[in-house]
């Protein structure tokens, strides 16, 4: 079984910026694309950003430009920095592998964007 652990969250102003982590229990980035998703209040879970095991990286129209997915294999951590923050930012953030393996799901970093 794999824990992702996520961190990194907080209250942050518009235009402002995070970087967020999360910490896998085992060695899973060099097998598996990894993404990171975000769920808002009333709204489904969306993928924002994912990274290949070959570093490919791609990500949600919404992010593009502003949002960059890392990870390091070694440190068994994937990140994800958010510039430029905006208020439909706020969600609760989570990582997963790509396509997400529902016993995965760790408890997320809470993100919320506000003057």
């Amino acid at each position: 079984q794999v824990q992702l652990v996520e961190s990194g969250g907080g209250l942050v102003q518009p235009g402002g910026s995070l970087r967020l982590s999360c910490a896998a229990s085992r060695s899973i980035l060099s097998i598996y694309t990894m993404g990171w998703y975000r769920q808002a209040p009333g709204k489904q879970r969306e993928l924002v950003a994912a990274i290949t095991t070959g570093g490919r990286v791609n990500y949600g129209d919404s992010v593009k430009g502003r949002f960059t997915i890392s990870k390091d294999n070694a440190k068994n951590t994937v990140y994800l920095q958010m510039n430029s923050l905006k208020p439909e930012d706020t969600a609760v953030y989570y990582c997963n592998v790509r396509p997400a393996i529902s016993g995965y799901w760790g408890q997320g970093t809470q993100v919320t964007v506000s003057s």
